[in-house]
């Protein structure tokens, strides 16, 4: 099989030859950067420089998909947001958000014309002709929760779900239609898969907050994307006690941070949605021996993990040769 099949034949319940290993989120590291002389700020506005780094995962380190967008910022600089797009090692921040009011939202017509988006668009379409149909490619939409946090402020609308909820509402419901339109423009890109992030954690926002303001618009943004490719949703934290609600969302699959844990989470999700993920970033990938990465890749799978991968976005400094022990365990898990 080769990459794409595999893991597409993951999310339709079908027989696969190896256990596949993707990434949600970024893979980007400073080896990659330098073997491939893209580096950041630079890849994360850059198409050339978003398809050659993304394009590592595949050729440097072996993983059975490609994903160029790095960070979670570039809708919320198109729609207006100053940001500080960050360091060779740091990834960037909101600097100035523009305070955005229900009755002043309005799609930008040019939307996929400003930089940082038609980069990202064409960085897929490149990525697509270089890989054909060998790669899965994954984009990345910002859901509406996290965009708002952008562009309203989170002090702002975590203060609104009690004092001014029909505004939390309104926000939400209005910036969903950006995040479904970005989605289907990825996914006419040539990505197939998208990861949805939108930052549901506990510090943020409760379960019984997150049924009240999210469930449905997450409900109604998969409905929309439903016939164009599966959904992961990637959230950092512990998420045990709104699991149950996020299967009920309609994602294919959840990106799971290594201090949940995989068989309760899998129990919970009963089916609904697959999980990927879980193996630890600062002290498996960053300060880990192989061994350690080898133990981490059994575990996960023995918990019942179909799709592995990191649990989020790569500390720039993770020894690629961590990376290559993710994939050569999950080969030699095909082997038992």
């Amino acid at each position: 099989m080769t990459s794409r099949e595999r893991v597409l034949a993951v999310f339709n319940g079908k027989p696969y030859d190896k256990i596949p290993v993707i990434n949600p989120t970024s893979l980007a590291t400073v080896e990659s950067m330098r073997h491939t002389k893209a580096f950041f700020p630079h890849a994360h506005t850059d198409s050339h420089a978003m398809a050659a780094l993304a394009g590592a995962g595949r050729d440097l380190l072996g993983f059975d998909s490609v994903m160029p967008y790095f960070s979670i910022h570039l809708e919320a600089a198109a729609l207006g947001c100053e940001v500080d797009w960050g360091k060779l090692d740091r990834m960037p921040q909101i600097l100035k958000a523009p305070l955005l009011e229900p009755d002043d939202f309005v799609m930008p017509v040019n939307f996929f014309d400003r930089k940082p988006i038609k980069a990202l668009l064409q960085a897929i379409k490149a990525l697509r002709k270089k890989y054909g149909s060998e790669v899965a490619i994954i984009g990345k939409v910002v859901g509406p929760w996290t965009l708002a946090f952008h562009l309203h402020g989170t002090a702002n609308l975590i203060l609104e779900t009690n004092m001014e909820p029909y505004k939390v509402h309104q926000i939400l419901g209005m910036l969903m239609q950006t995040s479904i339109e970005f989605a289907h423009a990825q996914f006419e890109a040539g990505a197939d898969i998208i990861t949805w992030a939108d930052h549901a954690t506990a510090d943020l926002i409760s379960a019984k907050m997150y049924e009240e303001f999210l469930l449905p618009v997450h409900q109604q943004c998969n409905r929309a994307l439903q016939k164009a490719g599966p959904v992961i949703f990637h959230t950092c934290g512990l998420v045990t006690d709104r699991l149950e609600l996020f299967s009920q969302a309609g994602f294919e699959a959840f990106h799971l941070e290594s201090r949940n844990d995989v068989k309760a989470a899998i129990c919970i999700a009963d089916g609904r949605m697959l999980m990927t993920g879980n193996i630890n970033n600062p002290r498996i990938l960053l300060n880990g021996t192989a061994a350690d990465v080898y133990k981490a890749v059994n575990r996960a799978v023995e918990g019942g993990i179909q799709l592995l991968s990191p649990e989020c976005a790569l500390p720039c400094w993770v020894p690629n040769r961590n990376l290559l022990e993710i994939v050569h365990a999950a080969r030699t898990q095909q082997n038992k």
